[in-house]
């Protein structure tokens, strides 16, 4: 995208931190002055690694890995992360602009295949501005927002063309769960919205003639145990509501992370018996792009 298009973008979204309205939360703290949100970020992003990484979907990996960058905090608070030390401790150092630009340009000189942006969410307005200026220097891959899927519709059009690929985890569509795991009952339908509207951006995933990913639309599902993740649900809305072609990524590494032990019903892994009935029933369901690199 145009550097100064990233621009204009960077600064109408760093202008919302004044009273973050960034994510649902909508806590409405003055984060351009340092205050803290549920998120745990202020005006500076913090980065906690980046550099190739090879255990990511195919169609991102390839031959040269997918180029993440990890950014600390999260506006979602999922009492089972298993990045809890990065997202819920924010551990990490805060970047400028500049030196974010920086990381963006030492991915693509890696050579890997994409920049794959993991837990932006808070951080858009810096992640913005760290384009803009990665942009005017030459920075040309894609770049794949890695999200937990509660996202607003209004940042997300935001993003229109500065993301190249959005791969969101729909975690589950019962907002008993949502409420329970992550404090958040209005999950469901933020992150149906949210699908929605990253699917109208950039249609389904679109992969070149390596088989890697230019383009599109990924989604991540984490099946959990003894049906947490209403994971019926999210088959029959991404069949139904977005399409069958969409690209799904059934995971089956679950397991008892962050606080999860607090909750008796989700403190063991997944039997292979769950993740094969998940995928059974995508299927039947007639998801003609499925991962099944599961079990």
């Amino acid at each position: 995208m145009d550097a100064n298009v990233l621009e204009r973008k960077a600064r109408r979204l760093k202008e919302r931190l004044r009273a973050c309205d960034i994510c649902p939360r909508r806590c409405g703290v003055d984060r351009s002055s340092g205050e803290r949100g549920t998120c745990g970020i202020g005006a500076r992003a913090v980065v906690a690694s980046w550099g190739p990484h090879f255990g990511e979907e195919a169609p991102l990996v390839g031959r040269n890995g997918s180029g993440t960058v990890f950014f600390s905090g999260c506006s979602l608070c999922c009492v089972f992360c298993q990045n809890y030390g990065i997202s819920r401790l924010a551990e990490g150092e805060e970047v400028s602009a500049e030196e974010l630009a920086g990381i963006f340009l030492d991915v693509e000189r890696a050579g890997c295949h994409n920049l794959n942006l993991v837990t932006p969410t808070h951080a858009t307005p810096q992640i913005a501005e760290g384009l803009g200026l990665a942009a005017a220097r030459g920075f040309s891959l894609p770049v794949v927002y890695n999200c937990g899927g509660y996202e607003r519709v209004e940042t997300l059009r935001e993003l229109e063309g500065a993301v190249d690929i959005y791969m969101p985890d729909l975690k589950f569509l019962d907002p008993a769960f949502s409420a329970r795991y992550c404090d958040a009952p209005d999950y469901p339908d933020i992150a149906r919205a949210a699908i929605r509207e990253m699917a109208r951006q950039v249609g389904p995933l679109a992969v070149d003639g390596k088989g890697i990913a230019v383009r599109g639309l990924l989604v991540r599902h984490l099946v959990m145990p003894g049906g947490a993740s209403s994971t019926k649900e999210v088959i029959d809305f991404l069949a139904d509501g977005i399409g069958r072609d969409t690209y799904l990524n059934l995971m089956d590494q679950y397991r008892p992370c962050g606080e999860a032990d607090r909750f008796p019903e989700i403190s063991r892994p997944i039997s292979r018996k769950e993740w094969e009935e998940a995928r059974d029933y995508a299927l039947a369901r007639g998801m003609t792009r499925l991962d099944r690199r599961g079990g």
